[in-house]
């Protein structure tokens, strides 16, 4: 079973005003200048065109829309901080859908310092949660490039990752409970706040990671932690992604569950960093073909955790895991050394743009991935520019290509689909991931139907004809009509 293709008329203009009855003056915008930038994805790769944007205060009103829309049969494209890369969260140009941007939903409904949990509407912003769990003497650990503008109901429909995923798991793991409005405007109260509920089917995991075709998030019971006391960052220069893997085996035996942050980074990035964006300077003399970047936090003494950090990398040393390290003196120092790691997507800008590939593989192969991956590109593109970078500690890497320099970009752009094919057919054969933590939604959805087995992509489409049987949430997106 499929859902019905997904409608291509315009909305209805009786629909339209049932819409705007239902959020009321302020809660809807048709100016198509002030749209632009709910139907243009940041980087400009996705751009639709919509009717109405749709901006309810309250769950109550986002029942309200789904009911119109399930009624007219109009599509609906959910949207948090429009922050995602995959175009999930763009409308398409036929002006058959409307946009729900959930921003204006932006209450901390409860904290439970004791239960250590979180209750808040889907349009908080990350780093607002991150600053009311501090005011809290907590820590909520999901952190990305985008914290300032994603929404915390963006992040759980993608399932987002970042850099601390190794100690405390990407998103999925993070939340508790959720309340989402189902397609045919029911809501459904899963916020509960417990570690253990053995009482059926766990609902809130087909909604985290189902980016908006499901149902839409509206609000969420996130778990906290105690806020480290100690921290340390230490900037290493390793030899090869071998290396890295295998001082990562190292660090985690010594250290065990302090290590919170693990990032490789390839010497090419590193160089298209600093000399294409300012700011920036080399942390060590001498230049190394690949980095470690490292965090170590804990609930000890402030700076309990220096000696031991200093002993497990002078064992590494001993051992020829490493080349060099730097641990970083001071929290200034700390701060430098990962705005690189938070410059390595403008750096990629700067160097001419790339073909960029969010992956995954087990920790034992991503070494050999990167090595045919490279040579692959190699010899069918003299001159390309690999540049990998990434979470290593959980086995997703950021393998971006930069184009020869004697390409200009229209040249290279034409060859996007070939390259992706090269790469992901050697994820595939590595048992990997085509997308890590970036997501499908429109970018990734033929590679999709292309890698995922015809059994599980039958489970996901019985779950859609399921839960949304007209096929109006956000269609086009992670499934194919």
């Amino acid at each position: 079973m499929t859902p019905r293709p997904r409608p291509a008329k315009p909305v209805a203009p009786d629909a339209i005003a049932r819409l705007k009855a239902a959020v009321g003056p302020a809660g809807y915008i048709e100016e198509p200048s002030e749209m632009e930038p709910y139907c243009r994805s940041w980087r400009d790769n996705w751009i639709g065109r919509v009717p109405l944007v749709l901006r309810p205060r309250t769950t109550e009103q986002v029942a309200e829309i789904v009911r119109v829309c399930a009624d007219a049969r109009v599509a609906i494209v959910p949207q948090g901080g429009n922050t995602g890369l995959t175009g999930a969260g763009q409308p398409h140009a036929d002006m058959s859908e409307v946009v729900v941007s959930l921003s204006r939903m932006d209450r901390i409904r409860a904290i439970d310092p004791l239960n250590d949990t979180i209750t808040l509407d889907a349009g908080v912003v990350l780093k607002q949660v991150q600053l009311a769990a501090e005011q809290a003497d907590r820590f909520f650990p999901l952190s990305l490039g985008a914290e300032g503008s994603c929404q915390i109901g963006g992040n759980i429909s993608t399932n987002a990752g970042g850099i601390q995923v190794l100690r405390y798991g990407n998103t999925r793991a993070l939340v508790m409970g959720l309340e989402v409005v189902l397609p045919d405007g029911r809501i459904w109260d899963g916020l509960r706040g417990l570690r253990k509920d053995n009482t059926g089917y766990d609902m809130k995991q087909v909604f985290i990671g189902a980016e908006g075709t499901l149902g839409i998030i509206t609000g969420a019971v996130l778990r906290l932690f105690p806020k480290p006391t100690a921290t340390e960052t230490a900037f290493i220069a390793i030899d090869s992604p071998d290396a890295g893997v295998a001082l990562l085996g190292h660090m985690l035996a010594r250290m065990g569950d302090t290590i919170s942050a693990f990032e490789l980074i390839g010497r090419p990035i590193i160089d298209f960093l600093l000399h294409g964006v300012a700011g920036h300077d080399d942390p060590m003399r001498e230049v190394h073909p690949w980095y470690v970047l490292l965090n170590v936090t804990s609930q000890g003494a402030p700076g309990s955790l220096l000696g031991p950090l200093s002993d497990t990398l002078a064992e590494a040393g001993d051992r020829r895991l490493l080349r060099d390290a730097l641990i970083a003196a001071s929290g200034a120092q700390a701060a430098r050394l990962w705005k690189i790691r938070e410059g390595l997507v403008e750096a990629q800008a700067a160097a001419g743009g790339t073909i960029a590939h969010d992956v995954s593989v087990p920790l034992s192969r991503i070494a050999e991935f990167i090595r045919r991956a490279d040579a692959t590109l190699a010899k069918a593109y003299p001159g390309i520019r690999p540049c990998a970078f990434g979470h290593v500690g959980d086995g997703n890497m950021h393998y971006n290509v930069v184009r020869p320099q004697d390409w200009d970009g229209a040249r290279y752009q034409a060859e996007r689909g070939n390259i992706n094919r090269m790469v992901h057919d050697i994820i595939a054969d590595l048992g990997g991931s085509i997308s890590a933590e970036h997501g499908i939604g429109q970018a990734r959805l033929a590679e999709l139907e292309h890698y995922k087995g015809a059994t599980e992509l039958g489970l996901m489409r019985t779950i859609k004809q399921a839960l949304d049987p007209q096929g109006i949430m956000n269609p086009g997106k992670m499934l194919s009509a």
